[in-house]
């Protein structure tokens, strides 16, 4: 790699507020929060609105669309006057 064009490469900890969760992962995102992690070192913190911890998808509270209805309701409505 050539040096001085690309940012640092380190670790941090992405927090997620809505579940209350936090990991520690390396990336090039920075903040100017840091956070006292459980191994004694501090790190910087970057708060995140969601994650696989309050996805509905990974949670499994996602909701599923009734698409029959919605097809026999476009049908009935726009379908051909026979």
């Amino acid at each position: 790699m050539r040096e001085g064009i690309h940012p640092s490469y380190g670790p941090v900890v992405f927090r997620d507020r809505a579940a209350n969760h936090a990991f520690l992962t390396r990336s090039t995102m920075t903040s100017e929060k840091t956070i006292e992690w459980e191994d004694g070192n501090t790190y910087p913190v970057v708060d995140v609105e969601i994650s696989n911890v309050s996805h509905p998808f990974y949670t499994g509270t996602a909701r599923v669309l009734d698409t029959a209805g919605r097809v026999e309701r476009f049908e009935r409505r726009y379908g051909k006057k026979g």
